[in-house]
């Protein structure tokens, strides 16, 4: 526990030193996003989506799909970033990833407590209808970001042009997840090939759990989401032992 500690707080600091923009750009970076989608559903006049409110429905989405995405990703890059730590004997290739997910969830809820309250002094009702699903959905979130990065950080050492493969993944899962784009638009059956991606079932839930009012699409089920993050951390942690010798002498 000790050695989690002490990687916390290098991790912390490590983010404080890299600047003021570099803090404001977590923050800039979801707002251009729902910015440029605004405009985009204003140009189409769209201003409800599913039950809610346009800002609404791009915000909870955004939001929530970082609390799987910044995980992943620093999880993803831990080893490469912690690679001199593993001359210790007390720190492990898992410490490093373990720590820098608790981190990444940890700045991630900030942000969405931040967006909630910037959101409703706008006037966009972000106040959770249900509280308990939206940590639900925000825990199964993480842990899916987890799963995926526990993987991912073995095959981008272990494969070559991995990283690329993966940008591109990236893409496609926030394309896929009813981040951007009203899933409940897509005709079937394409829209139950969608409902196999766990995120999508996350950011429909967040919704739910945020406005009574919103419909989200027939067959969200947050269960399954928790289901798919369950086998991901299993067969993370199976490559990391597998591979755990190779992984610190690359």
């Amino acid at each position: 526990m000790s050695v989690w500690n002490a990687l916390f707080l290098r991790e912390a600091v490590s983010r404080l030193s890299v600047g003021r923009i570099a803090w404001l750009w977590l923050l800039a970076e979801p707002i251009i996003q729902i910015g440029i989608m605004l405009f985009i559903f204003t140009v189409i006049r769209m201003r409800i989506v599913g039950g809610i409110s346009t800002e609404a429905w791009l915000i909870i989405g955004m939001v929530t799909f970082l609390m799987f995405k910044r995980p992943s990703g620093q999880v993803q890059n831990a080893l490469s970033a912690n690679r001199a730590l593993f001359a210790y004997r007390q720190v492990k290739p898992i410490d490093t990833l373990l720590v820098r997910a608790w981190l990444e969830g940890f700045i991630t809820v900030l942000i969405a407590i931040i967006f909630g309250i910037g959101g409703t002094f706008f006037g966009v009702e972000l106040i959770p209808h249900d509280p308990l699903m939206v940590v639900t959905v925000f825990f199964g979130m993480w842990l899916m970001g987890l799963g995926y990065g526990l993987v991912t950080s073995v095959a981008v050492e272990l494969i070559p042009k991995m990283g690329t493969f993966l940008g591109f993944f990236g893409a496609l899962l926030h394309i896929s997840s009813g981040v951007v784009l009203p899933v409940s638009t897509v005709p079937e059956p394409y829209r139950g090939w969608l409902l196999l991606n766990p995120l999508l079932h996350g950011t429909e839930a967040a919704r739910v759990g945020i406005s009574p009012y919103y419909h989200a699409i027939p067959g969200m089920d947050i269960g399954y989401t928790y289901k798919c993050a369950i086998v991901a951390i299993f067969f993370g942690l199976a490559l990391h032992r597998r591979f755990e010798t190779k992984l610190i002498t690359l």
